[in-house]
């Protein structure tokens, strides 16, 4: 009978067993170790504009996609457009993720738009030296709003603004102060008063006091988990950077002026080419940066007026009276051309002098030039003979020779002429001179 004993089991080397053991626990948790804990970073630093509403709004689909953490928006703001505001709080309130508005670095402010931002983002947060306040809406059709406007937006405003507040939990009695009383508090002030949730020195310590928070979705409440989260910047791109400077009312009145400079240019002096594409692409430049801007057109027309009053003043005799005119309808409209009381989106004055004053001068002078060469006596052609004197070579009883540059030319005068004398050219009728003679001077 063959019986067949089984064979002895021998022991695991103690090495192979810890590679076993840390093997199981790789496939046991592969997510745990493959996905990376990140936070997307979108930094914002002026007027709220159409730009910032593009950029801010990028950014948070960029970090929906690549399945971040949260959004924060290190902002600072003195304000802005209020359709602008609008779109940005629309894409906070629908976020699928959480966003964190940190009014950063010190010396920065929620000012204005700022304040409903910064109020209805899931979680809102100071750095240190930082300020919030002063939401009253100004007017943006130009001049004070009648009482009735004002009560009208204010109110709407007062609404937004508490509805905001009430539905992240936050102060609403002091959001309708900001709006009412343009009332403004530090870091330390809006922590107290609940208007915000942390204040933080710098962007590690706010991932740190982020740690653990819930926050509320409309999917539902989430879980933030930042600590050892890396950042992520997003950047804003040349496209936005160009059209964020574009922008500036300063840099569109700058634009304006150049391309009607440069059209004028261009029409006193044809051919120079140059100054004609510079003035076309500028003009361009500058209706793209008037249509983000409350402008007023009649500021716009006046401004247009001076100059061609200043340009008039160069082929009129008008003693100075057009030029005087051109720049104050020039002033006028440079006043008037961005028409709202937010001193944020005004043109500067430092800016709106130097160009008066520049644009004055350079437009006479170049007006002065084409007009000096279209007076200019021609240096080619039949005309270029008239005016010139020439040395009779043979008598002209009527009809003779003239010397003429070097050059015989038949000749015809209405009075005799004989060789040796000087006769100048009256006008051209083909190959031949009609003269007359030079009137000696002491005789």
């Amino acid at each position: 009978m063959d019986v067949r004993r089984p064979l002895p089991r021998l022991p695991l080397p103690p090495m192979m067993v810890a590679a076993i053991a840390l093997l199981t626990a790789l496939l046991a948790e592969p997510i745990a170790v493959r996905a990376e804990s990140f936070v997307v970073l979108a930094t914002y630093d002026g007027v709220i504009t159409p730009v910032s509403a593009e950029y801010l709004h990028d950014a948070l689909l960029s970090a929906q996609e690549s399945g971040a953490q949260a959004l924060i928006i290190r902002l600072n703001t003195p304000g802005g457009l209020d359709p602008s505001m609008r779109l940005i709080i629309k894409d906070i309130t629908g976020a699928a993720i959480p966003v964190v508005v940190y009014v950063s670095p010190s010396s920065s402010r929620a000012a204005s738009a700022g304040v409903f931002i910064t109020m209805a983002a899931h979680v809102a947060a100071m750095a240190p030296g930082t300020n919030i306040g002063a939401a009253h809406p100004v007017a943006m059709g130009g001049g004070e709003m009648d009482k009735t406007v004002k009560e009208k937006v204010e109110n709407d405003s007062v609404a937004y603004l508490k509805s905001i507040a009430s539905q992240r939990g936050r102060n609403a009695a002091w959001a309708e102060d900001a709006v009412r009383k343009s009332v403004s508090v530090t870091e330390r002030e809006a922590l107290k008063l609940k208007i915000i949730d942390l204040v933080a020195d710098d962007l590690p310590a706010l991932l740190k006091q982020l740690d653990g928070r819930t926050v509320s979705l409309q999917s539902g409440p989430t879980i933030l988990h930042t600590t050892g989260a890396t950042l992520r910047e997003f950047p804003m791109g040349l496209r936005l950077e160009f059209l964020k400077i574009l922008s500036d009312p300063n840099i569109a009145y700058l634009l304006m002026t150049i391309g009607t400079i440069g059209l004028i240019a261009e029409l006193y002096n044809p051919g120079a080419i140059l100054p004609g594409i510079v003035g076309a692409i500028s003009l361009i430049l500058a209706c793209y940066s008037l249509q983000s801007l409350p402008v007023n057109y009649a500021g716009v027309l006046l401004f247009l007026l001076g100059i061609v009053f200043i340009i008039l003043e160069a082929t009129v005799t008008s003693f100075g009276l057009l030029a005087i005119g051109g720049i104050i309808s020039m002033l006028l409209g440079s006043v008037m051309l961005i028409k709202t009381d937010a001193e944020f989106l005004q043109i500067s004055w430092s800016l709106i002098l130097p160009v008066v004053a520049l644009v004055a001068g350079l437009s006479l002078f170049m007006v002065g030039m084409g007009v000096k060469a279209m007076r200019r006596r021609p240096v080619t052609g039949r005309e270029e003979m008239v005016g010139l004197v020439g040395m009779v070579k043979t008598a002209l009883t009527p009809q003779g020779q003239l010397a003429v540059h070097g050059e015989l030319w038949q000749a015809v005068s209405e009075q005799p002429l004989q060789p040796g004398d000087e006769a100048e050219v009256t006008r051209v009728d083909g190959l031949r001179l009609y003269v007359k003679p030079v009137s000696k001077k002491g005789v």
